[in-house]
């Protein structure tokens, strides 16, 4: 469904600028979550790059734009974006289950409850990159556009691993908890692709 959703969506124009620009306010979105995730001063080398890749892929992703057409999606105001609600509401709703579920399986509060939730919501976010924006890239290929995100797809591969890493040193059983959480995501997530198809001119 997504790689057809994609085709209609890069074949119009104005689509595919508000594609990009939906692209753009969610990396940014995910940057500032990492950094409000941050600890006053316990801050790890990996937490900074990792806040300023994501900053550098909204940057990228807007700048991609004007490819297609300089006069369009200068901000990240509802009309510029696509399915602006479940968009905005996707990585919010994320971080309130995944939060919920954490409190409830290790009883963490306060920063330690914050970084956990960094843990395993970054986690589950780079795992949807990395089917997300290959299939997305196939169909710029596909249809010989200008746009390509073959820069973010090695970063985010990267991410996925520095993350990881990172979740073997919180729990032993990381992985089982980890499987719970992507299970969070997928809903939202189908939830949003369900909102981007009934937005498009003839249903994908």
């Amino acid at each position: 469904m997504l790689d057809s959703i994609l085709k209609s969506i890069v074949a119009d124009n104005v689509l595919h600028a508000k594609w990009l620009n939906t692209l753009s306010y969610m990396e940014n979105a995910g940057a500032k979550k990492i950094s409000a995730s941050e600890h006053k001063e316990n801050v790890n080398l990996i937490i900074l790059k990792h806040a300023a890749e994501e900053h550098r892929h909204a940057y990228y992703l807007k700048k991609q734009i004007s490819k297609i057409d300089e006069t369009l999606c200068k901000t990240y105001t509802n009309a510029e974006l696509l399915s602006p609600n479940n968009t905005k509401y996707y990585l919010h709703a994320l971080d309130i289950a995944v939060c919920r579920y954490l409190k409830a399986e290790f009883g963490l509060t306060g920063y330690d409850l914050k970084f956990a939730a960094y843990l395993f919501v970054t986690y589950a976010i780079e795992v949807r990159a990395d089917e997300l924006y290959p299939i997305y890239q196939t169909v710029l290929d596909e249809a010989k556009s200008k746009v390509n995100v073959k820069s973010i797809i090695l970063e985010e591969e990267g991410h996925l691993e520095e993350m990881m890493n990172q979740l073997v040193h919180f729990s032993d059983d990381w992985e089982n908890h980890a499987t719970e959480v992507i299970k969070i995501e997928k809903t939202l997530f189908d939830n949003w692709v369900g909102a981007l198809n009934a937005e498009l001119p003839i249903s994908a």
